[in-house]
């Protein structure tokens, strides 16, 4: 069964370091001149997340939580942005991602922002960023709707390619289109190991963890 781990109240108010503001400030100036260019066509299946709020609550996460291991999985990681303040709270982070353009945008915050995260005490290594499909092999047969919008990616599942499975990652971020958000965590109740955790960032100001317990579903 899924489990809710509760938030404490004024988590969205914590400090958040000079170097988070800073990274975060410069992916989304980024984001908008990519969004804004008139000369390629724009990839629908991309919004930006909260950066600051997804990064209060990982690292709240990782402060408090008992966790089954450190690696981490963010299941569609546009520019990356999650994946590498994920490795800032001191995970070993891979981001899954479909769209190659994405992967190109995603190295290159990877890049930008690599002598930063290494001068960030205890920050995990330098993530890892993989194109293919986040769901695990056959798990569309959990969705009630064939046109989910994580059910449109005609590539094969990245889990062969890294040599870890979903019940291998101690935690998996998620950022859900509006009526998926079942889907998503239909697919880490059925993939996900007992004990690991799932974050969802469900839109402004609305934070969701859950954890995998053993029980009734």
């Amino acid at each position: 069964m899924l489990t809710p781990i509760e938030l404490p109240a004024g988590l969205d108010s914590t400090e958040i370091p000079t170097e988070i503001h800073a990274m975060v400030h410069g992916v989304k100036q980024r984001i908008e001149a990519f969004q804004d260019r008139w000369d390629r066509p724009q990839i629908e299946l991309f919004v930006a997340a909260d950066y600051l709020h997804v990064y209060q609550t990982m690292r709240w996460v990782a402060e408090s939580q008992m966790l089954n291991n450190s690696r981490f999985v963010e299941w569609g990681c546009g520019f990356a942005a999650i994946t590498w303040l994920a490795a800032a709270v001191g995970w070993d982070s891979i981001g899954i991602e479909s769209e190659p353009e994405l992967i190109r945008q995603g190295e290159m915050t990877l890049k930008d922002w690599q002598e930063t995260l290494a001068a960030i005490p205890k920050a995990g290594p330098t993530p890892e960023l993989v194109r293919g499909n986040f769901l695990p092999e056959g798990s569309e047969t959990l969705a009630d709707d064939p046109t989910l919008p994580s059910l449109g990616h005609s590539i094969e599942s990245a889990y062969a390619s890294i040599g870890l499975d979903v019940e291998d990652f101690g935690i998996i971020y998620s950022y859900p289109w509006p009526g998926e958000d079942d889907f998503h965590e239909y697919v880490f109740h059925r993939y996900a190991a007992y004990g690991s955790v799932m974050v969802l960032f469900k839109g402004p100001n609305e934070m969701r963890v859950w954890r995998k317990t053993r029980g009734r579903s």
